[in-house]
């Protein structure tokens, strides 16, 4: 199939590119990579009657590293994100967790903002934001707000974003909390390397100068209409020095009471339930083990 009649701008400007959305409202859709949208127009899943594509603003697409964290803008490629040194130096979690995104040639054209924007519950970025406490940044023509990744995606592909808001950039926190030692691991379960994941998780953990754990976040995919955040599992952890039965009860605890997924095609409820158990314990596990000295 081919996609619907539409309308097509290629704005050099945010300030452009944010009036053409104001303009045409709900008829409108920002195209970024294209990797999930296009598609979806080929099937006539996505009709907009206008598309404005981002691709020529130059200033949307940078990796700024700083003592306040990072910042990435949107537009950013998803390789680029793959090979930056400062990604590696600042955020090893992203770093990790990159050649899990789909196949090389779709990360070419994929871009962060996209991603995150499209809000795929099975994709891999939403979940690393959660577990890196990320702040997505978002501007219209009324003005700029940021929003943190807890609170931005709302259910399936739905998140906060407001019509005619566009991602802007991505902010992620430095490490904070002197004498603290971080590890963190990303682990995924897909049929085929490069597919979406049956489920998978993201874990940022901190310890402490006594070896105990000052902070744990473990963020799951593929197991609900959103990434989630293991709350209760990852609070079960504060306070405690690892240790594998430890591990195991937070692992469980995710798997049991913090996620309810469904069954479909590729798996049945049971064993997304199953995923999330042991791929949560293998992140702890890998998480805590870089953290030592």
């Amino acid at each position: 199939m081919k996609p619907a009649p539409f309308k097509y701008f290629r704005p050099r400007t945010r300030d452009e590119a944010l009036s053409l959305l104001a303009e045409h409202g709900t008829d409108a859709k920002p195209l970024a990579g294209g990797q999930s949208l296009i598609p979806a127009m080929n099937f006539r899943l996505a009709m907009p009657a206008v598309l404005v594509d981002l691709n020529a603003i130059s200033d949307m697409a940078f990796i700024t590293a700083a003592k306040g964290g990072l910042r990435i803008g949107a537009m950013t490629r998803h390789a680029a994100v793959e090979r930056s040194d400062a990604v590696r130096r600042s955020a090893p979690l992203l770093h990790e967790a990159m050649p899990f995104v789909a196949h090389a040639a779709i990360r070419t054209r994929g871009t962060l903002g996209g991603s995150l924007a499209h809000a795929d519950p099975a994709a891999e970025l939403p979940a690393v934001m959660l577990a890196l406490n990320a702040t997505i940044g978002v501007e219209s023509p009324s003005g700029a707000r940021e929003i943190p990744a807890s609170d931005f995606f709302l259910g399936l592909f739905s998140t906060a974003l407001q019509p005619g808001e566009l991602v802007n950039e991505i902010s992620i926190p430095a490490p904070a909390g002197d004498g603290l030692r971080w590890g963190c691991s990303f682990q995924e379960f897909s049929r085929r390397h490069g597919d979406f994941g049956l489920a998978g998780v993201a874990v940022s953990i901190a310890l402490d100068a006594r070896g105990q754990c000052a902070s744990v976040r473990i963020a799951l995919i593929g197991v609900a209409d959103r990434p989630m955040l293991a709350a209760a599992a990852s609070q079960s952890l504060v306070g405690t020095a690892p240790a594998p039965d430890t591990i195991r009860a937070a692992a469980e605890l995710a798997a049991t009471t913090e996620i309810d997924p469904s069954s479909d095609i590729h798996a049945s409820s049971d064993y997304r339930r199953h995923l999330a158990r042991v791929l949560t314990r293998r992140a702890l596990d890998r998480a805590f083990e870089r953290a030592k000295p």
